[in-house]
């Protein structure tokens, strides 16, 4: 478990946040079988479930789509994917831009 600041640095936990934090603790927790197409599911399940996205086109240089397109295989997205969420955290203030 991480201890940050204290035994109850991420207090305060719901009941099923605690369920979980307690089989954690007791090693109770078993990979999920079949953990690509699980993952897949889970990302078609998500993209059905976002509200009106909506279609744009971008120009991206070759070289930073490559590289996007390897950070998105590393991480088991499609690469759209990893693009919309890059996006979408710097409008949220999540990350910034640094010219």
């Amino acid at each position: 478990m991480i201890k940050a600041r204290g035994k109850h640095f991420f207090e305060p936990l719901d009941e099923q946040e605690r369920d979980i934090r307690d089989a954690l603790e007791k090693d109770e927790l078993a990979p999920v079988p079949n953990e690509d197409e699980s993952k897949e599911m889970l990302v078609r399940a998500a993209h059905a479930t976002i509200a009106k996205n909506r279609h744009i086109s971008i120009r991206l240089s070759e070289k930073d789509l490559m590289r996007l397109r390897a950070k998105a295989l590393e991480l088991g997205l499609p690469y759209q994917t990893l693009i919309g969420s890059i996006l979408h955290q710097y409008a949220e203030g999540k990350v910034k831009a640094s010219f």
